[in-house]
């Protein structure tokens, strides 16, 4: 009896991962590699979209050696979202630096299009806000940074798209996206799944060199003989947070997870209803399987792994991220150091490009612990604001499941559980982004009936973490400093969120 397993692309903001996964969800085998990130300018944030791929090749290759008696059937790719790529469609060559989710250099532009009336019709077609965070406005920022880039592209000498664009174009040839991606680039109408003419027409944005849309699981296409695994099928593509939703099996609508990565984002299922947020989350795309599409609400915290990173390679206090938690637990609390991890500007729920990050509380007796435990403390905080506003949204979240790096950190996931005063619930595998491209893959070349069995079949819980009883004057009183704290980053009319 042949031993299959399925392989899982995690390119990601900062590495890229892969994955094999035997039938029931255990490793098999894994490979990752980092690659540089850029900053010519204060607020911009680049990455080289060679080394992004040649990362994901060099993983490949390594995992495909490791597999020993497995055979793999099938590929699955997951990717960071909102991220840019422009390539020559000939030869596949990147032709400009990617320009990375996180970047704010298109703020400004952002601001001028609010100014002229323009968001409520961005929101109304597409479920988003006009941000820098998504994809358009970097893609219209590198074709008017070079008219010989505008000429080609309208020429269709060009192709454009997310990460997983890019990358299934290296390996397969095939200029695709899932809809989970498309409708993270402000192009995409949440309505008719489509490429939209009036916003393609507003950025300015050829429509030639934009991706084909397809279904997040089936066949997407064939492996490239000259890439690693020649011959496999590309059967799975989404977005990492809506993959990682699928990793944690949170099918059903109300179920919510939150990952915590360079980033946190909270995804509550929403099923076949498209929800429109009063409270300035994201309707986006979950999935889309056999032509029918599943949706959630979302959150977007900016800064969550990467202030620990920031703490660790930029100030020093850390000499890996891992003593964060026992950092946290040597002091009680954190003296009354309170830090808004704005280093990229404010997510979900207040969206401002040019916050910035404050530390706040500090005195004489701040040590290297209390800056520690609160900068994990302030990953509470903002989860805190996502669920409040998602409560206001009528998408009430009674446990939140949670995975990523960060909740490694047993501290953490147990302040979260105080601080949300709900359970929260680790799996035995945190790295469910690409778990959930696997799956989608399991289920896209026909080897389980439906996404529900295949994520049953390869998901499991490993701890439950149980509110703190007692802590309710404590928890309102850090919530208060911490809503004081963000009054003065981002202006004292949300001081009362």
């Amino acid at each position: 009896m042949t031993d299959f397993c399925t392989i899982a692309i995690d390119q990601g903001t900062t590495s890229s991962r892969v994955m094999a996964f035997s039938d029931a969800g255990e490793v098999i085998a894994q490979s990752g590699q980092e690659f540089p990130q850029y900053f010519p300018q204060p607020g911009w944030v680049e990455h080289n979209a060679d080394e992004i791929f040649d990362s994901v090749c060099a993983s490949l290759s390594s995992v495909l050696e490791s597999l020993g008696h497995h055979t793999p059937c099938a590929v699955g790719l997951t990717n960071q979202r909102e991220t840019v790529v422009l390539w020559e469609r000939e030869s596949g060559a990147p032709v400009a630096p990617a320009i990375v989710w996180q970047d704010r250099r298109t703020a400004d532009y952002c601001n001028a299009l609010k100014g002229e009336g323009a968001e409520a019709d961005i929101i109304a077609r597409t479920g988003l806000l006009l941000d820098p965070y998504f994809t358009a406005t970097k893609l219209r920022w590198l074709l008017q940074s070079d008219p010989a880039l505008r000429h080609r592209a309208e020429a269709g000498e060009l192709l454009a798209g997310t990460i997983d664009s890019y990358i299934a174009y290296r390996l397969t040839g095939e200029h695709i996206t899932d809809h989970s991606n498309a409708s993270r680039t402000l192009l995409y109408n949440v309505e008719t799944a489509t490429w939209d003419d009036t916003l393609c027409a507003l950025f300015s944005i050829p429509q030639n060199m934009l991706p084909r849309i397809v279904d997040s699981a089936g066949a997407l296409g064939t492996v490239k003989a000259d890439a690693p695994g020649a011959g496999l099928p590309l059967t799975g593509i989404a977005g990492d947070q809506q993959a990682a939703t699928i990793g944690q099996a949170c099918l059903e609508p109300g179920m919510a997870k939150a990952t915590y990565g360079t980033g946190c984002f909270l995804l509550a299922n929403t099923g076949k209803a498209l929800i429109r947020s009063k409270n300035r989350l994201l309707s986006t795309v979950l999935c889309s399987l056999d032509g029918v599409r599943s949706f959630a609400l979302e959150g977007s915290i900016f800064v969550s792994g990467s202030l620990i990173q920031w703490m660790r390679d930029g100030l020093g206090l850390l000499s890996d991220a891992s003593e964060s938690e026992a950092l946290a637990k040597s002091v009680t609390d954190s003296g009354g150091v309170v830090i808004v991890p704005a280093l990229t500007g404010l997510g979900a729920p207040y969206w401002n490009a040019d916050a910035r990050g404050a530390i706040f509380g500090l005195t004489r007796g701040a040590e290297r612990a209390h800056l520690v435990r609160a900068a994990l403390e302030a990953q509470s905080f903002q989860t805190h604001d996502l669920v409040q506003a998602m409560a206001g949204d009528g998408q009430t979240i009674h446990s939140l499941r949670v995975d990523g790096g960060m909740v490694a950190n047993t501290w953490l996931c147990q302040d979260l559980a105080d601080i949300l005063a709900m359970p929260i619930e680790r799996p035995s595998i945190v790295e469910t982004t690409a778990l959930g491209a696997a799956i989608l893959a399991k289920y896209g070349v026909g080897r389980s009936d439906d996404l529900a069995a295949a994520a049953t079949s390869m998901t499991r819980l490993e701890t439950r973490f149980d509110p703190t009883r007692g802590l309710q004057t404590e928890r309102e009183s850090r919530l208060a400093r911490w809503r004081d704290a963000v009054s003065r980053v981002d202006g004292p009319a949300l001081g009362a969120l």
